[in-house]
């Protein structure tokens, strides 16, 4: 039987594990009530002999299955135990238009979203995107999608998509750097940290063990620091940006 295109789309009901195999034992991602997700056709051709039709077959799938939320292009492996947390819709998913000025009013409650995620107990989760537990570019997406403005996935899609922030040194950089910018860190090649900038050259990130809080902190971009965690990341500095439009699905290509 040939291969068939299925674009049917699914509201997502509660939150939701994605796997990075399908093994399903390695978190890429999560997603939250009332995302969108939708199943990869390579994914709807090999089920059952690739006669699965989820038009017309609502029965749960027996093995794991490739998916994509429809909102940052993420893939991921399905749980065929979590089907039960998916309706199919009737209508599409809409990227959020939102322009400028409007992110610029919304970033004080975008910021309130994340200090609000640290008062509650919370460790540092590879893939996490919903609370208590978030990796860094997943506490961004979630406070910006928090007040409506849609963010792509990982630190490095981010950097790429937000409006670069010129610097020639750090000094220049705090000197241009406004409430509710993204301080992104890493190698010279890539992008491999984030956090949200709240003034006063101080950011707010969810960092790992190794180098980090296990969880979300308040740190600073002070040379004269003494903090171990804030002269770690200030050693990986990278640059900022700035969130001037939402993301939609073409604005970015996929994770590599």
């Amino acid at each position: 039987m040939g291969q068939v295109e299925y674009q049917v789309q699914y509201r997502i009901l509660d939150n939701l594990n994605l796997y990075s195999s399908p093994e399903l034992n390695s978190l890429v991602t999560q997603a939250a009530p009332d995302r969108w997700l939708t199943l990869n056709p390579q994914a709807i051709n090999s089920q059952n002999g690739g006669e699965r039709n989820p038009e017309i077959d609502s029965t749960a799938p027996t093995a794991p299955l490739t998916v994509k939320l429809l909102e940052d292009e993420y893939p991921g492996w399905l749980d065929p135990a979590d089907w039960d947390k998916l309706v199919a819709s009737e209508t599409q998913y809409c990227a959020p238009v939102v322009t400028a000025l409007e992110i610029k009013t919304r970033l004080p409650d975008a910021i309130g979203f994340a200090r609000q995620a640290m008062t509650v107990d919370n460790q540092y989760l590879w893939g996490g995107t919903v609370a208590p537990n978030y990796d860094c570019s997943g506490l961004m997406q979630a406070a910006f999608r928090s007040v409506g403005v849609q963010l792509p996935r990982d630190a490095y899609q981010q950097e790429s998509f937000l409006m670069a922030i010129a610097w020639q040194d750090l000094s220049h950089l705090l000197e241009q750097l406004q409430l509710g910018d993204l301080i992104f860190f890493g190698t010279s090649t890539k992008a491999t940290h984030v956090g949200l900038y709240l003034g006063d050259g101080q950011y707010i990130h969810s960092s790992g063990i190794q180098h980090g809080r296990d969880g979300i902190g308040i740190d600073s971009l002070d040379t004269t620091s003494d903090d171990p965690v804030s002269r770690h990341y200030l050693s990986e500095l990278r640059g900022a940006g700035r969130v001037v439009k939402s993301f939609s699905p073409e604005d970015v290509s996929p994770p590599s």
